[in-house]
């Protein structure tokens, strides 16, 4: 996630060079063909690329507002996971007094679930959870594909061993129990957008119509501009371009990068509270800003 105010115009450039290339590429073909091919035969109207820049800033707005919301909803769901997080572990410590060794277990394989759940989200092998589980945990979870959906089923048998042991009464029992149910829609939701991916026609005719727009307005501009039609084609093609790139790097809002919500700073935050709550001596350190820009 990003955290300054201002973008440097050279991290703009490292992500659309490529494309900038291309661009340039496509006006320098079009200038090419309207000066020595249609230049003496007949003139392009300039209502055409009037026409394409109105209807693709409607594309683009309706993509990037689709994109904002799938990363505004997976920002929801992981404030969720903090806030219940921090019930869930002051509940069982306060709750259970008489029965701490289980309260500890499941403090601890709280932040393992959390784990896990980052791991699968992005796709990565991060098996910094192990280390918050037993034996008998481990054991189990290797009997499952889905290892963070395991432990919630876990929580839930040492859950009623708190109940049968009398450690907690029937209204703390349903309400710990429930804040499980929240972890498990927490999880769905975050899978459920994870999983569903984003109409790739939507994109890509997103992306036909820019070209279509860059290359109409090259041969309409040159007809006045000359060969600095290249420049001014480029430079109003970037601008729709970009806007497009920033908006589709909303789009999984999950992945590893500037643009995504940043489940390592909220997983570690969640620890450090965890822990602290536990009154834990060994407390890992913040997650901390890359080249003071992002977080992830």
């Amino acid at each position: 996630m990003l955290l300054v105010q201002n973008i440097r115009l050279t991290r703009i450039l490292r992500n659309t060079w490529q494309v900038d290339l291309i661009m340039i590429a496509s006006c320098s073909v079009a200038y090419l063909v309207r000066e020595y091919l249609i230049a003496h035969h007949f003139e392009i109207p300039s209502i055409i690329p009037t026409v394409l820049g109105t209807a693709i800033a409607f594309f683009i707005g309706f993509n990037n507002n689709q994109a904002y919301d799938r990363w505004w909803e997976a920002r929801k769901v992981w404030g969720a996971l903090v806030n219940d997080s921090r019930s869930f572990a002051r509940n069982l410590i306060n709750y259970a007094e008489d029965d701490q060794v289980i309260v500890k277990r499941m403090v601890y394989r709280h932040i393992a679930f959390l784990y896990a759940l980052k791991a699968n989200l992005r796709d990565t092998v991060d098996e910094i959870y192990i280390k918050y589980l037993d034996e008998a945990d481990i054991t189990e979870m290797a009997k499952h594909k889905n290892t963070h959906n395991a432990l919630l089923n876990i929580q839930s048998r040492d859950l009623q061993k708190l109940s049968k042991a009398n450690a907690i009464d029937g209204f703390r029992f349903i309400e710990i129990n429930e804040m499980l149910v929240r972890f498990s829609d927490s999880m769905g939701m975050s899978e459920r957008i994870k999983n569903t991916i984003f109409p790739t026609t939507y994109n890509y005719l997103t992306k036909v119509f820019i070209w279509l727009f860059v290359m109409t307005f090259t041969l309409v501009i040159s007809q006045s501009a000359g060969v600095y039609s290249i420049f001014l084609g480029w430079m109003i093609g970037f601008v729709f371009v970009s806007t497009q790139i920033n908006g589709m790097s909303l789009v999984n809002p999950f992945e590893n990068n500037s643009a995504g919500v940043p489940l390592n700073s909220i997983t570690r935050t969640i620890e450090i509270n965890l822990l602290q709550m536990l009154e834990e001596e060994e407390i890992p350190e913040p997650i901390k800003p890359i080249n003071e820009e992002y977080i992830l």
